[in-house]
């Protein structure tokens, strides 16, 4: 029996747990991001929300949209910080073929799920996503809450 490598993040700047919350997330991808200096000096301080944040495939590229990057109040005097600005993310060809197809073909949805540090550059964990309606999100909190019930009567006895 070989065991799979499991990829090891560095620090996590941002996470998106709501995602899990709202979407089933099929497929994990990782990007790099193309990012001016006042935001990169924003994400070592943490400053960083993906909560509103998704992925748009536009001319064969890939696009995060809505995410809040917040200035510090050290930024240069002469940049103007647009803190919501659509940054292109770097994916391989491949990669991009198959998130292409999947938006447009299957209805999938691109999230961004996690924000972290990796060898020095920031990298974004964005995931191929279907939506979830409310009748399985209730059920996943039912699942969740007895889980956690049965964890309980084990650690009692």
């Amino acid at each position: 029996m070989t065991k799979k490598k499991e990829t090891s993040h560095g620090p996590v700047i941002a996470q998106n747990r709501k995602a899990w919350h709202d979407y089933f997330i099929e497929q994990k991808f990782e990007a790099g991001l193309v990012l001016q200096g006042w935001e990169v000096k924003c994400l070592r301080a943490g400053r960083a929300q993906l909560k509103e944040g998704y992925v748009v495939i536009e001319h064969n590229e890939a696009f995060l949209v809505g995410t809040h990057f917040s200035p510090l109040t050290s930024t240069s005097t002469h940049i103007k910080a647009n803190p919501t600005r659509t940054r292109k993310l770097l994916l391989h060809r491949e990669e991009l073929n198959k998130l292409i197809g999947a938006t447009e073909r299957k209805g999938y949805t691109l999230i961004p799920l996690q924000l972290y540090w990796q060898r020095g550059r920031a990298k974004l964990e964005i995931g191929l996503a279907k939506g979830k309606q409310a009748h399985d999100k209730r059920a996943d909190i039912k699942k969740r809450e007895s889980d956690r019930e049965m964890q309980r009567v084990l650690k009692a006895r």
